[in-house]
C-alpha cells in the first residue's frame, strides 16, 4: 500500500490545501491520503485564533470530497511538536508495509534539509512536491534535493499561493472550498475584523 501524508497546520483548510490534496488524490499510484492537522508545528508559530477541534473539523470536511482522503489524528496522540519523521516511525507500527510519501508545498521544499531527523526521512519516505510560487527557487530546491539523494517528485500542476494568515485576517470566499467557508461563517471564525 501506498500512503500520502497531507500535513499542515490547516488553519483554515484553504483553496490552496484542497487543490493539493485533490491532485493527490488522482495520482493512481497513491492508495490513501492522510490528512494529518498539525497540533504543534514545528517551525512556526501557531497564531491560531481558533481551536484544535475547529482545525479537525475543516480537515475532516474537506476529506468529504475524496474516496482516498482520510482524517489521521497521529499528531495529536504524541506529546511535544510535531515532528513529521516521529508521525512516519509512528504511522509505521500502525501500516507496517507501507510505502510513504509526504506532501509538500514549494516553501518546504526550500526547507527540508533542516527538518528534524531527515536521515530517518530520506531513507523511509518519498516526498511529492507542489510549486506555489517562485519558480525559479522552487526548481533549485529540488535540483538540491536529488543531488542529495532525496526521492522526490514534483507535481505538475501549479496551486494557488494563499496566504492563510491574510485570510484569517479577511476571508475571502474564493479562496475557500465551500463546505469550510460555510463551517467558518456559520461557527463565526476569524471574524474579528470582518
Amino acid at each position: 500500500m501506498k500512503i500520502a501524508l497531507f500535513g499542515g497546520t490547516f488553519n483554515p483548510f484553504h483553496i490552496g490545501h484542497y487543490e493539493m490534496l485533490s491532485e493527490i488524490c488522482k495520482l493512481d499510484y497513491i492508495d490513501k491520503v492522510l490528512v494529518l492537522p498539525t497540533k504543534i508545528p514545528p517551525h512556526k508559530v501557531l497564531d491560531t485564533v481558533v481551536s484544535d477541534e475547529d482545525r479537525i473539523n475543516m480537515c475532516e470536511l474537506a476529506c468529504f470530497d475524496f474516496d482516498k482522503a482520510q482524517l489521521c489524528l497521529a499528531e495529536f496522540e504524541r506529546e511535544g511538536k510535531s515532528y513529521t519523521a516521529d508521525t512516519v516511525k509512528q504511522l509505521k507500527t500502525v501500516y507496517p508495509n507501507a510505502e510513504f510519501y509526504i506532501a509538500i508545498g514549494g516553501d518546504m521544499a526550500n526547507t527540508l534539509t533542516s527538518w528534524y531527523d531527515t536521515e530517518y526521512l530520506f531513507k523511509n519516505a518519498s516526498f511529492l512536491a507542489f510549486c506555489r510560487s517562485d519558480e525559479k527557487i522552487f526548481n533549485e530546491s529540488i535540483s538540491d534535493l536529488k543531488a542529495q539523494n532525496v526521492n522526490i517528485t514534483v507535481i505538475d500542476k501549479k496551486i494557488p499561493d494563499v496566504s492563510s494568515s491574510k485570510l484569517r485576517k479577511k476571508l475571502n470566499k474564493k479562496l475557500l472550498p465551500e463546505r469550510i467557508y460555510d463551517y467558518i461563517t456559520e461557527k463565526g471564525l476569524y471574524n474579528e475584523e470582518n
